[in-house]
């Protein structure tokens, strides 16, 4: 029997292009859903993307698109990697850039007809390919969903997927008419938004089916605090709206067999050794003391506010504290300071994967004081190598990480969430889990238990497949 066909687009997928999250699920739900779908992955051909490393073969394909009154052709590139199918578009205007979307904190200011001109390929591809079913990944894709509504000669189905409302794809009036969408559709019912173009809107209005990565952030995004202005919109769609919590590829993250281990394990005890080299890597003493991590993006919404404000008074504690990320210029003079004052406090500017892998694989606690959070994979790959995450109970930080008190009861990796988006709520969590590493027999069990706890995809996937198979009538098996 012939597996359906499905399209899944995205602006950024692992390990080709990475800014965030939704690389790491465009590498991995497609891949969990293989064995009952016939998944092919699309993506930009950005400059930053090793065509050598990766085998990336072609052009295999053109075709035209037409981006408002111009006409432009887009090369279609293919590779085999890891034995799944990634198709790559190419077009000077989208690809032939330094950076995915702009420099740290700012947006190419032509992104609305970059992105716009992608949605048009997926559309294409999708006609060419007699997709079954076209997956749409946030704002970069979103124009594809109205496109393939309008189009009666294709006959796929769409599911759009919300990684993060506060970034909607919000752009001037003018985009309407670069775009070549269709003035009716400039209302509140379309993507009309503050007499602007609002890209999203067209996922969240024309999608047979929208998703967001979490139960909890499905429901949170219909309220004033987290709608980000979209909240009454998302109401009106609700009855096409739910929330799927993403995964981790258990294969990549596996503290079993990852290879950027000094010696892979498989119980808390094997982490001590990794421990200690991370701490030599990282210049920092003493593998006695626990050791806290944050990796993630200098940015607002992950907290970083609140974590400068707690980090002086949690340096003076006894612990060591290593950061991983980037993002924001004005955050790095706060950080370097706090590591100038505090030598058990390590800095990492930047993104490494290995560097990433041996901090988890070395960590006690991880921090995740986000003031919001769709979904979050760093509390499930940190639980996965034995460490204890501590988050602020939002979103599928809420949906995945169960407090200490459950161990016995929930399949979920356990931690310790706090309800505050404060500092003292946050150093409260802190005291909580030195107390929590004294009793070295109750961190132990916490640890275990979240080595062992279920984060794969395996339930996400069968729960997008069972929505796959209601948009589509049953034409989908």
């Amino acid at each position: 029997m012939r597996k359906p066909k499905v399209l899944f687009a995205a602006s950024e997928v692992y390990p080709f292009a990475k800014t965030g999250g939704l690389a790491d699920v465009g590498y991995s739900l497609p891949k969990a859903l293989s064995d009952d779908f016939d998944v092919t992955v699309v993506m930009p051909l950005y400059l930053t993307v090793d065509r050598r490393k990766f085998a990336i073969e072609g052009p295999t394909d053109y075709f035209d698109v037409m981006l408002g009154s111009e006409r432009r052709t887009v090369s279609v590139y293919e590779s085999r990697y890891e034995g799944r199918h990634y198709l790559f578009v190419y077009e000077p205007q989208l690809c032939d850039r330094d950076y995915l979307y702009g420099a740290p904190g700012e947006g190419y200011d032509d992104n609305a007809q970059r992105f716009g001109l992608f949605s048009y390929a997926v559309t294409e591809l999708a006609r060419r390919m007699q997709s079954d079913i076209v997956h749409l990944n946030d704002w970069q894709t979103a124009l594809a969903a109205l496109i393939i509504a309008e189009d009666e000669t294709i006959r796929a189905r769409t599911v759009y997927t919300i990684h993060n409302l506060a970034y909607q794809g919000d752009f001037p009036k003018g985009a309407l008419t670069e775009l070549g969408i269709d003035k009716r559709h400039f209302t509140l019912e379309g993507v009309e938004f503050y007499d602007r173009v609002n890209l999203m809107k067209a996922g969240i209005g024309f999608a047979d089916a929208v998703t967001t990565v979490s139960p909890t952030y499905a429901e949170e995004i219909l309220t004033h605090r987290f709608g980000c202005g979209l909240e009454g919109y998302l109401e009106k769609h609700r009855t096409r709206l739910s929330g799927i919590a993403n995964g981790i590829d258990t294969e990549h993250f596996s503290p079993q067999t990852d290879e950027s281990l000094l010696r892979p394990y498989k119980t808390p005890r094997g982490k001590l050794s990794n421990k200690k080299r991370y701490l030599a890597e990282a210049g920092l003493e003493d593998a006695g003391l626990p050791l806290f991590i944050f990796i993630g993006r200098f940015t607002w919404q992950k907290g970083i506010d609140i974590l400068l404000e707690a980090l002086p008074q949690m340096a003076l504690m006894p612990c060591n504290i290593a950061i991983l990320g980037e993002g924001e210029p004005q955050y790095h003079p706060r950080f370097e300071a706090v590591a100038a004052a505090h030598p058990n406090v390590h800095l990492f500017f930047g993104y490494d994967e290995g560097v990433a892998h041996r901090m988890y694989a070395a960590a006690d606690f991880l921090l995740m004081p986000s003031l919001f959070e769709p979904c979050g994979l760093n509390q499930m790959i940190a639980a996965h190598y034995g460490a204890v995450p501590i988050v602020h109970a939002v979103g599928g930080l809420a949906d995945t990480v169960a407090p200490i008190a459950r161990l016995q009861e929930s399949p979920a990796p356990c931690g310790i969430p706090f309800d505050d988006a404060t500092p003292e709520a946050l150093m409260a969590a802190v005291e909580t889990a030195l107390e929590l590493h004294h009793d070295t027999k109750a961190w132990s069990r916490a640890a275990t238990h979240n080595m062992n706890a279920d984060v794969s995809w395996g339930q996400s996937a069968a729960a997008y497949a069972a929505l796959y198979r209601k948009i589509s009538g049953g034409a989908v098996k």
